[in-house]
This record gives structure tokens, sequence and C-alpha cells, in this order.
């Protein structure tokens, strides 16, 4: 039991201590981002010596349940893959400067404006294509109108890790917890329309208050280059792809389908479309990009984390952690508890192994599954640790020489994650 929570805490504060100092590392000419490598040396380790029973591990890897990890990053990825090509094409930038031409006049105008088109674009994709996606255009439209980015680069952060909670596919989390307790598409749906209502209006409300008083300095000057679709007709067979795709999770419950492969035949459709297009029309430049795009990391992070919770369960961490909760008897406790740890946990581990180390604790109570869901969520919004999504934002911000600093984004963080917890809990009440 030593040595295996020994090694779990040292690649824990190595991962943090990269994500923090060496976000990136350098072979040659090419460039990685460095946060999994110690976890993937921890799960190797545990791998390759006998220092836990594995049969449990490699059984859940090779078995045919929601419980796989591998179904989960498939799902995700096909997702992820939909989303960039759709951006690729133009679609999202497009859109993006369309409300901004129209809103330009005045800061609160536009702040609501790309608050409002943020959330709706994150609800049908996730928040990491919200932050690869808008993180750079409001970095470009700040510059040109010579104003302060920092209101809109956190309102960004703060709408794609709230309106992520509404569908099972917003966010990693959302999906493998789902998953794991076989909550439906439209069962999840139904029970998270209250909490991001509640989260959803609170928040922004803060936000404003943050903000007022920058977001009432009139705009420079403002001179937008017109953003055009680079290609419709990917355009319009991705969209299609990403309706089709969502309408069918809806209803996968009652067609007796596994969300994965719904979005794996998506994506390959997807795939094979825009390959065979791009060898036709010799332009294969959004193909590359998209495929560049995707979020590979994650599966070796993933995996590991995976096989690293397998060793703390192997010898009853989380046996001891859950009974300490789940023997509470006041249910609304519970699920505070839950939420709150949920959250603050995210931002010591990100809410990915978080998730993981919670499926174990987690006693199949509804309520408390929804509120680790909606802690995992709003982890990200506390600090850059708590999410992936946080950590390519913070590297966005960096490269593009915006003076956004840790203790500034915790600061506006701490404020808005407070209160969303407490109107999170609060429609977790109502539910």
């Amino acid at each position: 039991m030593a040595l295996v929570l020994t090694l779990s805490i040292i690649a824990i504060i190595s991962m943090i201590v990269l994500i923090l100092k060496f976000p990136v590392i350098k072979i040659g000419k090419i460039k990685i981002d460095s946060f999994f490598v110690p976890i993937l040396v921890v799960a190797l380790i545990f791998l390759i010596f006998p220092i836990y029973d594995k049969s449990e591990t490699f059984n859940t890897l090779t078995s045919n349940t929601s419980l796989n990890p591998l179904k989960i990053l498939i799902l995700f990825i096909s997702m992820s893959f939909i989303s960039i090509v759709l951006d690729e094409s133009g679609f999202f930038g497009y859109l993006a400067n369309v409300f901004i031409t129209k809103y330009k006049s005045s800061q609160m105008k536009l702040f609501i404006t790309l608050y409002i088109l943020i959330s709706i674009v994150t609800i049908f994709t996730s928040n990491d294509i919200i932050i690869l996606t808008f993180t750079p255009f409001i970095i470009s439209f700040s510059k040109k109108g010579k104003i302060n980015p920092i209101p809109y680069l956190f309102m960004e952060f703060v709408a794609a890790n709230t309106y992520s909670i509404l569908l099972e596919i917003g966010n990693p989390t959302n999906i493998y917890l789902s998953s794991v307790f076989s909550i439906s598409f439209i069962d999840y749906l139904i029970k998270m329309i209250l909490p991001v209502i509640f989260i959803g209006i609170s928040s922004f409300l803060t936000l404003i208050l943050l903000f007022r008083k920058q977001l009432k300095k009139p705009i420079e000057s403002f001179e937008t280059n017109e953003e055009k679709i680079k290609d419709k007709y990917i355009m319009y067979v991705s969209l299609i792809h990403l309706i089709l795709t969502i309408i069918i999770l809806a209803i996968s419950n009652y067609l007796n389908f596994e969300m994965y492969l719904i979005t794996f035949s998506f994506a390959l459709s997807l795939f094979l479309f825009v390959s065979i297009y791009s060898i036709i029309k010799k332009k294969k430049i959004i193909l590359f990009n998209s495929i560049k795009r995707i979020p590979f990391t994650l599966i070796p992070f993933i995996l590991s984390m995976f096989v690293i919770i397998m060793a703390l369960d192997s010898v009853s961490i989380f046996d001891k952690i859950g009974a300490l909760v789940n023997n509470i008897n006041n249910q609304n406790l519970q699920s505070f508890i839950y939420l709150l740890s949920s959250t603050i946990s995210s931002n010591v581990v990100n809410n990915i192994p978080m998730t993981l180390a919670y499926s174990k604790i987690l006693n199949n109570n509804l309520y408390n599954i929804l509120a680790t869901i909606i802690g995992s969520n709003l982890g990200a919004i506390l600090t850059p640790m708590g999410a992936l999504a946080g950590i390519m934002f913070m590297k966005i911000v960096n490269i593009n020489k915006i003076e956004f600093k840790f203790i500034t984004f915790v600061k506006y963080g701490v404020i808005v994650t407070v209160v969303s917890i407490l109107f999170g809990f609060m429609s977790l009440l109502l539910i």
C-alpha cells in the first residue's frame, strides 16, 4: 500500500510541477505537452513490476462494458474530430465575426453577445473545443480594438466550463461518470437543465459585476477582417454530421446503440468524406490541420491515470475514503461534500483523474454522481490546473504574450466558483 500511494503522489506532484514550470518538452524540432509524462512513467512501473494485482485492470480494458476507458476515449476523440473539422471549415470564426461586427460599438454588448454565442456553441461541442477555437479569436479582436482581453478571456472560460455540464458529450468527465453509472443521454440532460440554468445565470451576473468598470470603457477603434467560410462543402457536411450525432446520441438508449459506436461511426464517415474530397480538390490543409489539433495527449494521460487509479483501488484507498462520506446520514450534506470536494480535487490532480478516482468512491447515488459531475466542470474555473482545457488556455495566452497571471485567474476563479457551487447545490435540492 505504501509503495503504491508514494509513487502515485510523486506522479501527481511531478505533473503539477511540469504544468506550472515546464509545460512543453522539446525533442529536436518536435514539441509535446509534458503533463502526462510522469503519470505514464509511474503507470508503466505499476504494469511492469509486481506491485499490485493487475488482473482487474486488464479485464476492464478488454471488457465490453461502459467501464472501459477505451470507449470513453473513442467517444471524446470522435466528437473532437467532428467539431474541429467544422471549425477548420471556418464556421465558428465566421459566426463569431458576424456577431462582433454587429455589436462592436459597445464593450458591454460585445461581452454579452460573445457570452451567449460561446455558451450555445459549448453545448453542442465541448469546453476543450471552445478554448482552442475562441481564445486566439478573442486575443486577436482585443488587440485590434485596443481593449483589455482579460474580461473576455475569463468569460470564455467560465461559459465553456458551465455549459459543458448540460450534455454528456460536453466534457470527458461527464461521459465517464454517466457511462460508469449507466445514466442515459436523455436522463442526464433532463437532470442537468436546472443546475445549468442556476449556475449559468449566477456566474454570468457575477462576471458582469467583476468586469463592469472595464466594460464601460469605449472601444477606441475596431477594424475587423471579413471572415469567410474556407470551404462551404466541408462546413455543410461536418455541421450535418455534428447535428445527426447529437440527435442519435439523444435516442441511443432507445436504439440500444452504445454512444462510442455512434460518435466513432460519424467521425469515420466525416474522415472518409474529407479525405476523398481533399484528394479530388487537391486541398488537404483542412484534413491535416484537423488531425493535428486532435488532443491525442489525452490518450496516454487517461490510460495511465486509469492504471494508477486501479492500483490505488487494489489497496482499498477509495473504500476507506468512500466510507467517510457515504456513511453520513444526511443526503444533502453528502451531495454538498461531493460537489465541493470534486471541485477542489480537480485542482489537485486535474478533473479527469479526479473523476476516475471518484467513480470508485461513489455508491450509485444519483445526486452524488450529478454533484461530482458538476464539480468536475466547475473545478476548471477555480484555477487553470483544474482541467486540460485550462492548461491549453494558459499555453495559448502565454504564446500570444497576454499578461494573464496565474494568481489573477485564481482571484477571479475563486469568486465565480464559490457562487457557482452555492447555486449549483441549490439546484440539486430542487431536482
